[in-house]
């Protein structure tokens, strides 16, 4: 796993519960709203954290802390997400897990292994703005095979979108909330393009 940030304690990011954070490095899209482009642009990247450390500062915490919220850049391109989730979940935590939707064959391993407690997925606008609010061409029968195996997988989650005014609008965000299920949670998050990059102050944390 590249990991390139973690939150050692945090009593926000897991509703109801005290979690650490950890940041994955990488991501298959290019927001321009991006908060944390340090994890996501090769030329900002730092030099990972070890992963037998951060899996040894879990194990250590198990008494303090009651779960694991895994966000990044984009967790599900890390090729070794699976196993890495399946070690986390071993030690007991409950696991969350934010995703841009864009691999579902991913989420159904983990909701099959059932490696997830709960889900937030990002849907960045409107089908017909996808590409422009992702910075990249975007396949969207992926997005909807995400959408409908968070739907069906059993576990809290929640949808959210970054209102972004230069690129949404009210009516964009009218649409999104058209094509979600009945009582569905969305959240509407304030786009803040020159926001305290807190990634680079977590980098400094020694484990």
């Amino acid at each position: 796993m590249k990991i390139g940030g973690l939150i050692k304690t945090s009593l926000v990011d897991y509703p109801g519960l005290v979690s650490a954070v950890i940041f994955t490095q990488g991501c298959n899209m290019r927001c321009p709203y991006c908060h944390n482009p340090e994890l996501v642009h090769e030329g900002m990247l730092l030099e990972p954290y070890d992963e037998n450390a951060v899996l040894e500062f879990l194990a250590k915490r198990k008494n303090a802390l009651d779960g694991v919220v895994i966000t990044g850049g984009e967790p599900t391109v890390q090729p070794d997400l699976v196993s890495f989730m399946s070690l986390i979940k071993a030690m007991g935590y409950k696991i969350k897990l934010d995703t841009n939707g864009s691999m579902p064959a991913v989420l159904e391993k983990i909701f099959e292994l059932k490696l997830a407690d709960c889900v937030a997925m990002d849907i960045k606008a409107p089908f017909g703005k996808y590409n422009e609010a992702a910075g990249v061409k975007v396949n969207l029968d992926d997005i909807s095979k995400s959408m409908a195996a968070i739907v069906s997988s059993g576990v809290p989650y929640e949808f959210r979108t970054t209102y972004d005014k230069s690129i949404l609008s009210k009516e964009d965000i009218e649409v999104i909330t058209k094509t979600l299920p009945a009582e569905t949670r969305f959240v509407l998050q304030e786009c803040q393009p020159v926001a305290a990059k807190p990634v680079l102050k977590i980098r400094k944390e020694k484990i």
